[in-house]
């Protein structure tokens, strides 16, 4: 928990309390169904909820933006950026339903009130939202094939529209048919080794009817 309020001091009591309750809450329901790793269980604030909040370092979501967290697993990013912005909505999406009754009952013990679950291929959804966030589910050719048209036409922020994806190692590859791409490397935000080849890509979107 001091590892989040190193980088985000500012939180409220509220906020702080939500934080601090992931560790218990992970950790028994991890028990009953295995949303994260067990050699992860303790560092759940480093490589999960620190990792996630690297996107908030990136932008700062303005009040009524809409974002969507693609195969959330067990509720990352979606929940610690769910925390930090309260006066935001977020729809956590995975094809496995067991994960998100994890997600549902951590929600309802936080009393976060901006967080839905939807048990579904992101492709089904017929919703827009100002950004997609995931962690590396998929190559970012595939993952784009996934989203097409799912972001709104009006922008509200400096970045625009579009993909905001934690992930790391060598993209170049990846990223080759992506001139737009913007890359942000976490190591210059966060001073852990974890953090040291993690990065969150920004993939502007354009928007599309469904």
């Amino acid at each position: 928990m001091d590892l989040i309020l190193k980088y985000f001091p500012e939180l409220s009591e509220e906020q702080r309390s939500q934080f601090q309750q992931l560790q218990k809450l992970y950790r028994d329901w991890n028990a009953k169904i295995n949303v994260i790793s067990r050699k992860d269980i303790d560092e759940l604030y480093l490589k999960h909820v620190l990792h996630s909040l690297g996107i908030a370092k990136i932008i700062s979501f303005k009040t009524g933006s809409r974002i969507l967290d693609v195969g959330t697993g067990g509720g990352f990013p979606g929940v610690p950026l769910a925390i930090l912005y309260p006066n935001c909505e977020f729809m956590l999406v995975d094809s496995i339903n067991k994960k998100l009754k994890v997600i549902d009952a951590i929600t309802e013990a936080l009393e976060l009130k901006n967080i839905s679950t939807k048990h579904s291929r992101v492709e089904t959804i017929n919703e827009q939202f100002d950004f997609i966030v995931s962690r590396a589910v998929t190559s970012m050719p595939t993952f784009v094939s996934w989203v097409k048209g799912k972001t709104l036409k009006k922008n509200n922020h400096d970045l625009k529209n579009g993909i905001l994806y934690l992930k790391g190692g060598d993209l170049t590859e990846e990223l080759k048919d992506y001139q737009k791409s913007q890359l942000f490397d976490l190591k210059y935000i966060f001073e852990e080794e974890f953090f040291e080849t993690k990065k969150v890509v920004h993939l502007p979107l354009k928007y599309k009817k469904n």
